[in-house]
């Protein structure tokens, strides 16, 4: 409990600099640089998992009540990019697995789960069932979100002068008693339904579609409130920089080197990716960027709530990504555990 409310006075304390120095996204970036450079300084400090699944329902919520007809009708037209999404996971995998295998020394299920542009809690587990080294995948793959959320504000406001500082929704005060409640069941009833079934994102996918499937029958007219929003991001943030507690200087040279510089090639990657989806006239840049970015779902997510991105077309990208990592994770898997190869990271 004592790291648990460290976390959050840290956190705090993070979201008052950036307020301060009038910084992009205070609530999300904020904990995030915070939480991560207590770490660094051997702090000790905890997140509540279901508290941070349970701010991802909200971010679920926000994007099934963006869901309306006329949004829906638009998907079929997204095709041409959405092609492009395994092709972007093909050309991760081929860039990252022989960086990590060759150029810094880590075994094959290491190499190739540490590459996979999936979720944290994902690809670590996968990678702990192939024999790889779950400490060092939990090290690059929460570095690879902090970099990816950190980066792309600057980049948004750099090349596209997005406004960052709009609030994410209305307040709470302006929107109705049934409408707060019905966005309070679909997060329920959504997160709860898509954990029995086994489906994969289940605190943000469950309630997006319940919400969704409400919003398309004319049920709801609001997204949630700013300050629910805000809370998501605070707890998200948290989360991502507390990864980092207990990180030891020889982890720090290895692991998180090794991942500033596959992040280095992602970034580079995303970019091209982004120029020749724009340059052939098949999406706006801005949403392309946030489509194609390998970082979590639900930190661009909110990044996409904040500049007004089109949320259908961004979510669309990220699920159909993630769910191509998923289902080769177990084919991977299986035919990584039939090679020989070296349990352990390097050391």
């Amino acid at each position: 409990m004592i790291g648990v409310l460290t976390a959050i006075s840290v956190a705090l304390s993070g979201v008052l600099f950036f307020h301060v120095l009038n910084l992009p996204l205070p609530w999300l970036l904020g904990p995030i640089g915070a939480c991560l450079l207590a770490a660094l300084g051997g702090l000790r400090m905890a997140a509540i998992a279901p508290v941070n699944e349970a701010m991802r329902t909200v971010l679920g919520v926000a994007v099934g009540a963006s869901l309306t007809p006329a949004v829906l009708v638009s998907l079929p037209a997204m095709w041409p990019t959405l092609l492009m999404v395994p092709l972007m996971v093909m050309a991760v995998g081929l860039i990252g697995v022989p960086y990590f295998r060759r150029l810094c020394g880590y075994d094959l299920p290491t190499a190739y789960y540490a590459a996979m542009p999936g979720g944290l809690q994902d690809m670590v587990l996968f990678g702990q069932e192939a024999g790889a080294n779950v400490r060092t995948l939990s090290l690059i793959h929460a570095t690879r979100l902090l970099v990816i959320v950190a980066t792309l504000p600057f980049l948004i406001q750099g090349i596209w002068e997005a406004d960052l500082t709009n609030p994410p929704g209305r307040p709470i005060g302006e929107i109705p008693v049934d409408a707060l409640v019905i966005m309070v069941l679909c997060a329920v009833f959504g997160w709860w339904g898509a954990r029995r079934i086994g489906l994969f994102g289940a605190a943000i996918l469950g309630p997006l579609i319940v919400t969704a499937a409400i919003t398309v029958s004319g049920g709801l007219h609001h997204r949630p409130p700013a300050e629910v929003i805000w809370a998501a991001q605070f707890v998200i943030g948290m989360s991502i920089g507390c990864k980092y507690t207990g990180v030891t200087l020889a982890e720090i040279r290895r692991d998180l080197t090794a991942s500033l510089g596959f992040c280095i090639l992602l970034i580079i990657l995303t970019l091209i990716v982004v120029e020749t989806v724009y340059g052939l006239g098949l999406a706006p840049g801005l949403e392309t960027l946030l489509a194609f970015a390998p970082g979590g779902q639900a930190e661009l997510t909110v990044l996409a709530l904040i500049v007004g991105a089109d949320m259908a077309f961004v979510v669309a990208h990220h699920v159909l990504r993630i769910f191509i990592v998923i289902i080769g994770a177990p084919l991977a898997a299986r035919l990584l555990t039939d090679m020989p190869h070296r349990r352990n990271g390097p050391g």
